[in-house]
């Protein structure tokens, strides 16, 4: 499909830079491609729109802070650069998009901390192993294992949206505010933004409406924030994301279809990991891997049937997910609402509930 069909015009003050507080006093905005029209609502409307039997899912990944600045070193010749992580790839490696990347060999000397400052027990440093298509690299670190990860979490950032970091910079609150109250499994570079609005209170809630709560793994890659530069969906390539689901979780969901409730991700990456775990009858089984898969219109949902998500970039992966999810025309009209109403737009934006068109 052509990517335009997928741009829309955003003013820039509709661009949350700061989350509602609190977290649940974010607006919601009901969508029912079956002619239903649009609702305005809050997160704490929530419980209303749901029923016993349905089964919220969750992604329990935790944000690290993935941002590093550092220089290069080869030789006498020493450079700033610029490094978000975005997926481990073993116990002392992680993949990353660095800048400025066409400056960056292969054997490149690196070394990491807050204003050219050392750590631990002289620096983070690293060696550029392997390099790949458009800045992307594979870092081997002089540590390993939780040192790695002590050290990174001393000198690291955490990597706000650029539509968010363009205009401010990061500060301790982002600490907080860029996490779910939920999150457990180390290793995201970007939260799972629809979790962001809920609160201890708003779970005491669905508790007691009897809806169900299962929670899946993702780690949120860096590559969601990479614009689709392709006039066409064809020629857009996606990045991996490792993630797993567990049997007990997969039983959970199976018998919650079973009984006739529904399956409602909380988020675009609670989604994508299982519509990638989902067998073609509609049923899931455990799963543990990366996964790129591109979901655009056209493509059958085998087992999400709402979906809880923020509101997305123009011509972006996200925004042709929710259109594959609930009609391209039903999402351009959703937004558009959206838009003339005020609603606030990407992570620390307003969310809205989808149904899945048939």
């Amino acid at each position: 499909m052509r990517v335009d069909l997928f741009d829309f015009e955003l003013p820039e003050e509709r661009i949350a830079l700061r989350p509602a507080e609190p977290r649940d006093a974010a607006r919601l905005l009901i969508v029912d491609p079956s002619g239903e029209g649009f609702q305005d609502l809050i997160v704490k409307d929530l419980v209303d729109q749901l029923g016993p039997n349905d089964v919220m899912v969750f992604n329990d990944t935790k944000v690290i802070p993935a941002q590093l600045e550092g220089r290069r070193i080869r030789g006498e010749n020493i450079a700033p650069v610029s490094a978000t992580l975005h997926m481990r790839m073993g116990p002392s490696s992680w993949k990353a998009f660095a800048r400025p990347g066409k400056r960056i060999k292969e054997g490149d000397r690196i070394e990491f901390g807050h204003g050219g400052e050392t750590c631990l027990n002289g620096s983070l440093g690293a060696v550029v192993s392997e390099k790949g298509e458009a800045g992307e690299v594979t870092l081997s670190f002089d540590l390993s294992g939780p040192a790695l990860d002590e050290a990174i979490a001393t000198v690291g950032h955490i990597p706000l949206p650029p539509y968010i970091a363009s205009k401010r910079p990061e500060d301790a609150q982002d600490r907080k505010d860029y996490q779910t109250i939920y999150a457990r499994e180390e290793g995201a570079v970007a939260a799972p933004t629809a979790g962001l609005h809920f609160t201890p209170e708003l779970f005491d809630a669905l508790d007691k409406k009897g809806v169900g709560r299962a929670f899946v793994t993702l780690h949120v890659g860096a590559g969601t924030f990479l614009p689709v530069k392709a006039d066409d969906t064809t020629e857009h390539k996606m990045h991996h994301e490792i993630g797993h689901i567990d049997q007990t979780t997969a039983d959970r969901l199976n018998a919650a279809r079973a009984k006739g409730g529904r399956i409602v991700a909380v988020g675009t990456t609670s989604l994508r990991l299982l519509e990638s775990a989902a067998k073609d009858d509609g049923s899931i089984a455990a799963w543990s891997g990366a996964t790129d898969i591109f979901i655009t219109p056209g493509y059958r949902f085998k087992i999400v049937d709402r979906l809880m998500t923020n509101f997305h970039l123009p011509r972006s992966t996200l925004f042709m997910l929710v259109s594959a999810f609930s009609g391209l025309e039903t999402m351009r009209a959703a937004y558009a609402h959206a838009i003339d109403r005020g609603y606030r737009f990407y992570s620390y934006g307003d969310t809205s509930l989808l149904t899945r068109k048939d």
